[in-house]
């Protein structure tokens, strides 16, 4: 049957056209998240799609291949993003606005992950048991004075092998592990829970200084319950020994086998604006990468500090020596 012209306006005037979409696979929890890609749909008219995963990001990624329908992959700490790109399945991306907004020292220098936000590791002190100026170092909390006194969680979680690594790439092996060794002789009780829970254990008077992110304080400020926890200790921003305060990272990255990349470049570099960075800093209490931009009052009220300027991948790349060292002198045991 032949169509006649006006027909087959119609027959094309009824297809729909393809949205534009981003397909995310994210590590990042929902509410941390969501409503920034909410904002940036309601900016762009692009949909933003997420599969929010618990683990073996990586190993999806790879099983996928080519075939796998993820545009960017979300998650903190840069152990995390050094393994996307030693997986290969991360591209590069070159990018005048994240050039801009995101300093060298927050992106791979390879162009194949960004930071969005950074959070500085602390010291959460007591403050009836820790004089003012009493830690000042990272290297301090091997001292034998604070003996009994700290806690931790486990020396393998991924924030506290970046501090690890952190010292390997200021210290080298040796001194890591004499640090590390340093640090197990002084614990209060084996390493358990995460940092809200030492500070807890503060609070309990079961330790004196633990080490946390800085986010956790404002977490636990807008808790009922953990607000008495938050009240009972000061934040200290320790140093390395000739380096400054150790800082890790939320970031993303472009998957090779991204299907709708210039969609995907788009909301990479709105999470890196401006506007964007404030609303990230506004529901995560992190820090923004772009100079631009401050952090809220409430974590300004924190103190101020000066992030180590090692490249993050300087860190990320000791990470294997890290646990190495961990396991060897039995951290958790």
């Amino acid at each position: 049957m032949r169509l006649t012209a006006l027909a087959i306006a119609t027959t094309l005037v009824a297809i729909p056209a393809v949205a534009a979409e981003v397909n995310v696979y994210s590590y990042r929890q929902p509410e941390l998240i969501q409503p920034l890609f909410d904002a940036f749909t309601e900016k762009t008219g692009i949909a933003v799609n997420v599969a929010f995963l618990e683990k073996g990001m990586t190993e999806r990624l790879k099983a996928e291949g080519a075939r796998s329908p993820a545009d960017l992959a979300f998650t903190t700490d840069i152990g995390r993003l050094d393994a996307l790109k030693a997986a290969d399945v991360l591209a590069p991306l070159e990018s005048d606005a994240l050039s801009a907004n995101v300093p060298a020292q927050y992106r791979d220098p390879d162009n194949e992950w960004f930071a969005l936000t950074t959070r500085a590791r602390v010291v959460y002190a007591s403050k009836d048991r820790v004089a003012a100026g009493e830690v000042t170092t990272y290297e301090d909390l091997a001292d034998s004075k604070w003996k009994g006194r700290i806690c931790t969680r486990s020396g393998t979680h991924v924030y506290m092998l970046a501090l690890t690594a952190g010292m390997i790439e200021q210290h080298g092996e040796a001194y890591a592990k004499t640090w590390l060794e340093g640090v197990k002789a002084n614990l209060a009780r084996a390493p358990q829970g995460n940092d809200r829970a030492q500070v807890k254990a503060i609070w309990a008077g079961e330790c004196d200084i633990s080490l946390g992110n800085t986010y956790y304080m404002a977490l636990m400020l807008n808790n009922d319950e953990q607000k008495a926890w938050a009240d009972s200790v000061n934040i200290v921003f320790p140093t390395f020994e000739g380096g400054g305060t150790h800082v890790n990272i939320s970031g993303v990255g472009l998957t090779k086998a991204s299907p709708n990349r210039a969609e995907a470049v788009q909301l990479i570099e709105y999470l890196a604006s401006d506007d964007g960075q404030r609303l990230y800093a506004e529901i995560n209490n992190e820090y923004p990468v772009n100079p631009n931009v401050s952090a809220l009052a409430v974590v300004e009220a924190f103190g101020e500090f000066t992030a180590d300027d090692a490249n993050l991948q300087n860190i990320a790349d000791f990470r294997d020596e890290a646990l190495r060292l961990t396991e060897e002198v039995d951290y958790d045991g």
